[in-house]
């Protein structure tokens, strides 16, 4: 077996197509869009004006049988000062030797760079897809979230690895009754709050007004990383692409943004069966299914509130309201469930909210770390 560094075009499309045959058999994995997987190496992704990156891809004669990247971020060392890397985009078959020859030479890699520590799995940052699926592989992951198998976690500890955080993915019907004490909470805060959708015309000043409500609402928790400018941006396109302006909703206290939620429309329900191509005809069925038939489930990627109101009575009402006022345009538009991810497992506050409109826990994600000699 030989570990190679994935450089040329050819290696790229060994490491992209990996995963299709590892999953052939998995009824719950939706590949993903060869053209979405390409931008992980593509010199215009914003990631790489702050990280550096490498891929390797393992070979055992002719055949492809695992694939790991390393990343160092200068944004997270320049925020922590803790010498920590990381390691994503992790395939392999079943076989002890073949983790254990990629994590050898990812890790060595990140020594090269002066790394005390890895952390991972993230495809390719923490705003990005994250973590290690170890419960729930009996359902399709959803849009911008991760699928495994479930040999990965066992093979994974075996390295040496411990759990760091486990990240919960909720799911919540559209018909879920809001809270019976919501209207006299809400009545306590009348005159005083707005809520909002997004505005077309005002898109980019919206946008940053998520961005700027977002990184003050993430900045106390675990591996917060604000993202650049850019990196904003580029979401900001899928966004404006994907997402109906009454799917945001921007909350304000006193005329000023305190709080939002964004709902994204599943778009692996609409690629389940593209094989990950577009071409020759796989777009228009893409655009049909978001623009026409719809799609049956969204993913809540976005929410946060500012951290002056977080632990506050006001706090509360401001997440249950822009939960509840999603709901209509949920419903409107055929959405029948939704998927609230990631929420730390420690984040009870959030957690209890979710679980009082009937939402469950039904996948679990692993960060695993691991100290470099």
């Amino acid at each position: 077996m030989e570990i190679l560094p994935v450089g040329d075009r050819a290696a790229r499309r060994e490491f992209l197509h990996l995963p299709g045959s590892l999953y052939a058999h998995d009824p719950a994995w939706i590949p993903p869009l060869l053209l979405e997987c390409r931008r992980h190496f593509s010199k215009n992704n914003p990631y790489f004006r702050h990280a550096t990156f490498q891929a390797w891809i393992a070979r055992r004669g002719k055949k492809t049988v695992g694939r790991i990247s390393a990343q160092v971020d200068r944004l997270h060392l320049e925020r922590y000062d803790d010498h920590t890397g990381f390691f994503g985009m992790l395939e392999a078959q079943d076989d002890p030797e073949v983790f254990q020859a990629l994590f050898d030479t990812a890790q060595a890699w990140l020594r090269e760079w002066g790394m005390k520590r890895i952390r991972g799995p993230f495809n390719l940052s923490i705003n990005q897809e994250c973590g290690l699926l170890v419960e729930g592989f009996d359902t399709p992951p959803v849009i911008m979230m991760g699928h495994a198998l479930p040999y990965y976690s066992r093979r994974i500890e075996e390295q040496g690895f411990t759990a760091e955080q486990d990240l919960l993915a909720y799911r919540i019907g559209s018909d879920f009754a809001a809270p019976r004490h919501l209207d006299a909470l809400s009545s306590r805060v009348a005159g005083r709050v707005r809520l909002r959708t997004m505005r077309r015309r005002e898109f980019m000043e919206d946008l940053a007004i998520l961005k700027d409500i977002f990184e003050d609402a993430w900045a106390d928790n675990w591996g917060f990383l604000p993202f650049t400018a850019e990196e904003f941006n580029d979401l900001g396109k899928s966004l404006k692409l994907l997402v109906p302006t009454d799917f945001v909703r921007i909350a304000e206290v006193d005329g000023e943004p305190a709080a939002m939620m964004v709902v994204f429309p599943n778009l692996n329900e609409a690629i389940r069966d593209l094989d990950g191509r577009l071409f020759p005809l796989g777009w228009l069925k893409l655009l049909w299914r978001l623009k026409v038939s719809g799609v049956k489930t969204g993913r809540v990627p976005l929410m946060g509130v500012r951290r002056r109101y977080q632990g506050s009575y006001l706090g509360a009402i401001l997440a249950l309201l822009l939960i509840t006022s999603l709901q209509d345009s949920a419903r409107r538009r055929g959405l029948e469930e939704v998927e609230t991810s990631w929420i730390l497992e420690d984040n009870i506050g959030m957690r209890t909210i979710i679980e009082s409109i009937g939402g469950k826990c039904y996948k679990r994600y692993r960060i695993y770390r691991k100290d470099l000699a």
